[in-house]
């Protein structure tokens, strides 16, 4: 990608008529590349060099010269002569000479490189960033192979680049026009000034039609580019050099840099173009993207606070038009490089550009999440389909059907940078279905209206309502870790943590919940009600165990928070021994349980009891009817009948 296409869009502006003055004076190629003529500088320096001159000035200029361009095996180059005179230099130059060195193959001495970078400068977001990630190249591997990607079939010999979708049109910034035997070049690339470009889209193909040029007021003649529409088509925003009624704006050193612009179109004709209003002379602002909502704009931009060479930037837009102040997305995502080309999905999901970050070389695409407090987090490169050792960028996806669009000046395209087209054919994330059921842990009954939430690191992540019959779903990402919440009136609260599986499919979690508070009448079982387990006896025994103290201790809270309540206590055996051994065994228990209350401060006028032996069995074990210890124990119970409130 050559670099007037995301921030350093300076101005200089020269008329190309192939009558180019050969220079051999060093000057003269520092005025050159002073002037941001790249281009000419290199053919002046490379002269110099061919004559065997020497210099750390010179080879500096020289590989900044190719790396500003994108090309990054004439950087490497002149980078590595540099590095021939002396290696200990700006750390910056290590990080440029590692970036031009990984596109071209040599990874194993960019690392090198790197390493080194990060000895020096252990500050530089950059360097933490390769130090926490050493072996980013396995994630690369990892999240490749996930793209069908083709020529967007509009690419020309000149630079395309920067799409956008709107009303089944691809629009688009080129460089093709050539105009007339005077048109103008710039000569930091000594490519022309791009203008903005649409074609129709096949909806099924995401294939394109006829090129045609914008013939309105969008279109100047400098540098117009990276269009975003609102969704109903009646609003633009884009690129263009501070250039508007014919007039250019200069910074304190007199070059023309970039700002975002914005028009309406009104009656079918595109018009107030007017420059956005936290914009300046003296800073650049670049490459618009509208979040879904379109209450918030994000941009590229050099303005002061930036962290590197170009941050990303977010601003609100007003329900009256007006703007916000704009907000640095910060260190998450902005390095010590170039963060550009930003664009926001309904998946909360932000896609860029970047050098900053570990990637293949140049520019790569990179995509991160918006966390609940607006930061970017979890940032990913999305693989080598998309991201090459070159320049890749300017990358658009609609979410539904995964296809898209990207720019790239790869190796194998018809110009300087081309668009390609692309269906995403498996997605980064592997996403699964948390899924279940909320009921009462007592009755068994459904619990529609439950509210649900996900939490992941104490962070909410969302938050559902259980459906009409009890159901909750929330997407979870295989492999982590979540935490879910059931909320629900006159239930207690449930937390509960599950770990997903590492591969697709879905996670069943019922959620089951006690009360807290029941509403009780006259003949309900309070032990049900509150959700107590039965009060169990061992076998020929009528003494309080342990575990029913513990249990009988609910019973006392709730007798205590319902003074008039009065309860009549059934106590049943199992049917082994006689009916008149049943009989009294169960009386026994019911007094047994009558006295552990009244010794806790329960008014003996508010208890009745009795036992009903093995007349009210629960189950088929009967006289002589083989059962289980555990089957037998379920008939020695205790109930709580609630006689009077």
């Amino acid at each position: 990608m050559k670099n007037y296409i995301f921030l350093c869009l300076t101005l200089v502006i020269g008329f190309s008529f192939d009558s180019y003055s050969q220079q051999s004076k060093i000057n003269n190629a520092d005025k050159k590349y002073n002037n941001y003529a790249y281009v000419d500088a290199i053919k002046t320096y490379e002269k110099v060099a061919e004559k065997g001159y020497k210099s750390e000035d010179m080879f500096k200029k020289l590989g900044n010269s190719y790396y500003f361009n994108s090309d990054f095996e004439g950087a490497a180059k002149w980078y590595g002569e540099l590095f021939a005179m002396n290696s200990e230099i700006e750390p910056e130059y290590y990080y440029r000479y590692a970036q031009s060195l990984k596109s071209i193959g040599d990874t194993s001495k960019a690392n090198k490189i790197l390493d080194e970078f990060n000895a020096k400068n252990k500050n530089d977001n950059r360097a933490k960033l390769y130090k926490e990630d050493v072996n980013y190249l396995d994630q690369i591997k990892a999240n490749s192979g996930r793209y069908k990607i083709q020529d967007a079939g509009i690419n020309t010999k000149y630079s395309d680049y920067g799409s956008f979708v709107s009303n089944n049109k691809l629009y688009f910034a080129s460089a093709r026009d050539t105009g007339n035997f005077s048109q103008r070049k710039h000569k930091w690339t000594n490519e022309y000034f791009t203008n903005l470009y649409f074609a129709d889209i096949d909806a099924e193909t995401n294939t394109t039609s006829k090129v045609s040029k914008i013939k309105n007021v969008l279109n100047t003649k400098f540098h117009d580019a990276s269009p975003a529409f609102t969704k109903d088509g009646k609003t633009i925003y884009f690129t263009r050099n501070n250039y508007i009624d014919g007039k250019k704006g200069k910074d304190d050193n007199k070059i023309t840099l970039v700002k975002i612009y914005k028009a309406t179109l009104v009656n079918d004709q595109w018009t107030n173009v007017t420059a956005l209003p936290f914009t300046s002379d003296n800073y650049s602002t670049a490459h618009p993207a509208l979040s879904p909502d379109e209450k918030t704009l994000y941009f590229a931009s050099d303005m002061p606070g930036t962290i590197g060479q170009s941050d990303i930037y977010k601003v609100s837009i007003n329900s009256d038009g007006s703007f916000g102040t704009p907000e640095n997305l910060g260190k998450t995502i902005n390095t010590e490089g170039k963060e550009t080309f930003p664009y926001v999905t309904s998946e909360n999901e932000i896609y860029f550009a970047s050098d900053g970050h570990p990637g293949l070389g140049g520019l790569d695409v990179f995509v991160g999440e918006f966390d609940r407090h607006g930061k970017v987090a979890n940032i990913q490169n999305l693989g080598a389909d998309i991201n090459s050792p070159k320049d890749d960028f300017a990358y658009i996806i609609d979410p539904t059907t995964r296809q898209g669009f990207f720019s790239s000046n790869k190796d194998g395209g018809l110009g300087s940078d081309d668009i390609y087209t692309f269906l995403e054919t498996r997605r980064l994330k592997c996403i699964q279905q948390l899924y279940g059921t909320v009921t009462d842990v007592v009755t068994n009954d459904i619990l529609p209206g439950t509210k649900v939430t996900l939490y992941e690191n104490q962070d909410i992540l969302e938050t559902v309502i259980a459906d009409g019959s009890g159901n909750y779903v929330l997407p979870v990402e295989c492999g982590k870790t979540y935490n879910v919440r059931a909320e629900k009136e006159n239930y207690e609260t449930k937390e509960v943590s599950v770990t997903i599986d590492k591969t697709t499919g879905k996670t069943e979690l019922p959620i089951a919940l006690t009360k807290n508070k029941c509403r009780v009448t006259v003949g309900d079982d309070l032990g049900k009600c509150f959700g107590i387990k039965m009060i169990y006896f061992d076998l020929d025994k009528s003494n309080i165990r342990p575990e029913a103290a513990i249990d009988l201790e609910k019973i006392l809270a709730v007798m205590k928070d319902y003074p008039s309540m009065k309860i009549d206590i059934r106590s049943h055996t199992d049917s082994r021994a006689t009916h008149q051994y049943n009989e009294g065994l169960s009386d026994r228990r019911a007094k047994s349980t009558i006295k552990w209350l009244i010794s806790n401060g329960i008014d003996k006028n508010r208890l009745t009891g009795k036992g009903y032996g093995e007349t009210q069995l629960v189950n088929r074990c009967a006289d002589d009817v083989p059962c289980t210890e555990e089957e037998h124990q379920m008939n020695r119970r205790s109930e709580f009948i609630i006689t009077a409130l």
